[in-house]
């Protein structure tokens, strides 16, 4: 649906012919932007609340390039693209232009458009087991935080020195939602569940020894914990864990 249709569709509900239900349903079912290797969802934003995100891995720097162009067409002023790495992340840099643009490099995380101010119900606390875990920490925080979300961070506070966890008792009632993040056997997300009143967002991670088996471990253990409230996404996903996270916490 270009201007002009949307202009058509507001006289309408003006003149009375359509009625204001019929045209939200209209702008929620406009059709995708073609640019011939992608079909951007220019109107995700209108029917779910948070536009699409570019998914860089696979892509080159100029496919990404075209979709953030052609997303900054229809005034998307925050735009996120992970799994990207430094060399594309310079050349959207370099291209893109008037809009502010920060590359992430421990998340392999693009910024495109500053951070929105906060304005969920609470905060979202993203909680380490420890350093090697940081990159999909940081990419589930920095989801957070650009979907409108104060976010804080406890790092490197695994169950192998669980003292570390139990200084930080406030943080962990008090927050709104948790994302748990850890690799070997995963056990941080059934302590964090045991002390919480909250939802827990587990994220198992790749990082471990060889009976890790790349996250397997963690993901089963974390599927399979005693602790009530624990959800558990993909083995290194902490952009849907910050996206989950981040609706929780505007509902």
């Amino acid at each position: 649906m270009d201007q002009r249709e949307i202009y058509r569709l507001l006289e309408q509900v003006k003149s009375g012919k359509v009625s204001v239900e019929q045209a939200v349903l209209d702008l929620k079912e406009a059709p995708y932007q073609d640019i011939g290797y992608a079909k951007i969802d220019t109107h995700r934003g209108l029917r779910q609340g948070i536009p699409e995100v570019i998914y860089g891995a696979g892509k080159t720097a100029d496919q990404i390039i075209g979709i953030v162009s052609k997303m900054l067409e229809h005034h998307q002023d925050h735009i996120m693209v992970t799994s990207i790495d430094s060399a594309k992340a310079k050349q959207v840099q370099q291209a893109v232009q008037n809009v502010p643009v920060h590359y992430h490099a421990l998340a392999n995380f693009l910024q495109i458009g500053d951070f929105p101010p906060d304005n969920g119900s609470g905060y979202v606390l993203v909680v380490t087991g420890g350093t090697s875990d940081l990159p999909v920490s940081e990419e589930a925080a920095l989801t957070a935080q650009m979907l409108g979300n104060d976010v804080r961070r406890l790092y490197d506070v695994g169950v192998s020195g669980l003292h570390r966890l139990l200084d930080h008792m406030d943080d962990i009632m008090c927050a709104r939602v948790i994302v748990a993040v850890a690799g070997m056997e995963g056990a941080l997300a059934s302590v964090v569940g045991g002390m919480a009143d909250c939802p827990v967002v587990a994220v198992p991670t790749s990082v471990g020894y060889g009976a890790s088996f790349g996250g397997v471990s963690a993901l089963l253990s974390m599927l399979n914990s005693c602790a009530s409230g624990v959800s558990v996404v993909n083995i290194d996903n902490g952009f849907g864990a910050g996206y989950l996270a981040s609706m929780i916490n505007h509902i």
